[in-house]
């Protein structure tokens, strides 16, 4: 892994090299595209620390720390089930961590069936070379085959923790994302001791919603509700303002169509199943998510970011924009821009994003 390095930033000591920055134009300006750390295997989430150092899972099962112009090998982590799209997947820094220090990681755990996605804690050392005392809190049930873990992890506003799932890639006729009795299609709500934090009358102890595809993004919106992006099948992507109880549909609506072309489900509307914010169709393949505050762009403050995986660009959606679709969208393309795993705004107010494609941390920023 090569770290670029001739300039600080200001929020910590983590280098950045202007002369290896692209320019981009977007509707708010020139944007520098600058990489910051290269040689990733399949980089899928980024995390900060409140000192500056930054995290990096690689879907293979590595965790890295960036810090001080060096890059260390986080040691004391789970054994991953690292087959398709499983592996170490999501890390939340929680709001505590100065005082806690604990990490959060969500991956595909091998099970007896395949493989579960799990959500686990643990305590980083204070050099930053290892997690100790990690804990899985919760695992879902196992399947064969490697599609549709989720899985992102988002701290609530009051400290309680959501982990987002996938189907499982059981298709448009499987029943996982609407059997409340299961984990697989579903946002999960955890009390940080992995107690369930959402009990609705039955349904399984800690689903929050159901209906869900394969939620590859998450973040709090600027009220503090959660917003989820999630892949359909051909066509389909969705945008949803998560709510507890809600239905979100899977697979008895759909934007999209099956992959050979047949209609999925019901149709695109139901009574009593959800509808999305925004949809994509064709679909991007949405994956990561960012509500971004203004700090650095205000034209963007407000603005809900996802990255692309199957076409190569940024999405920006303003949801002061109203469409057919659900809100204006710019796309922010480039070749740094190649399938974009995560994105999230930094404690600098700078846009940073994962390139699967380029195996690159980058920073956006004026």
């Amino acid at each position: 892994m090569r770290l670029a390095s001739i300039a600080m930033l200001s929020f910590g000591l983590l280098p950045i090299c202007a002369a290896n920055a692209e320019v981009v134009n977007t509707d708010a300006g020139p944007m520098q595209l600058t990489a910051v750390a290269e040689g990733f295997d399949e980089p899928w989430a980024i995390g900060f620390l409140p000192d500056g150092g930054i995290l990096v899972t690689e879907r293979t099962g590595a965790l890295w720390l960036i810090r001080e112009s060096q890059r260390t090998a986080v040691t004391g982590l789970p054994e991953v089930f690292a087959q398709g799209q499983g592996g170490l997947l999501d890390v939340m820094v929680p709001r505590d961590f100065a005082t806690s220090r604990e990490i959060w990681l969500s991956y595909a755990r091998p099970a007896r069936r395949g493989g579960a996605t799990a959500l686990g804690r643990g305590i980083l050392s204070e050099d930053g070379a290892r997690i100790d005392d990690f804990r899985t809190v919760f695992t879902a049930e196992g399947y064969t085959g490697g599609r549709h873990f989720g899985s992102r992890i988002v701290e609530a506003s009051d400290g309680t923790i959501y982990l987002t799932t996938g189907d499982r890639g059981t298709g448009p006729k499987g029943t996982q994302a609407q059997n409340a009795a299961l984990a697989a299609g579903k946002v999960i709500h955890l009390n940080r001791d992995g107690s369930p934090a959402s009990r609705i009358e039955g349904w399984m102890a800690g689903v929050h919603s159901l209906g869900h595809r394969n939620i590859q993004g998450a973040a709090l919106d600027r009220d503090g509700s959660l917003l989820a992006v999630e892949h359909g099948a051909k066509g389909g992507d969705e945008l949803n303002r998560i709510a507890q109880g809600r239905n979100y549909g899977w697979p008895v609506i759909s934007y999209g169509v099956n992959y050979n072309g047949r209609r999925i489900g019901e149709g695109q509307t139901k009574p009593g199943l959800e509808q999305p914010l925004h949809y994509w169709d064709p679909s991007i393949a949405p994956s990561g998510l960012m509500v971004y505050s203004g700090a650095l762009v205000p034209d963007w403050a407000g603005d809900i970011f996802t990255g692309s995986l199957n076409s190569d660009f940024i999405s920006r959606l303003d949801p002061d924009r109203p469409t057919g679709t659900g809100f204006a969208e710019e796309r922010i393309a480039s070749d740094a821009t190649a399938r974009v795993r995560d994105i999230v705004e930094g404690p600098d107010g700078a846009i940073w994003f994962l390139s699967v494609n380029e195996g690159t941390l980058f920073r956006m920023a004026p």
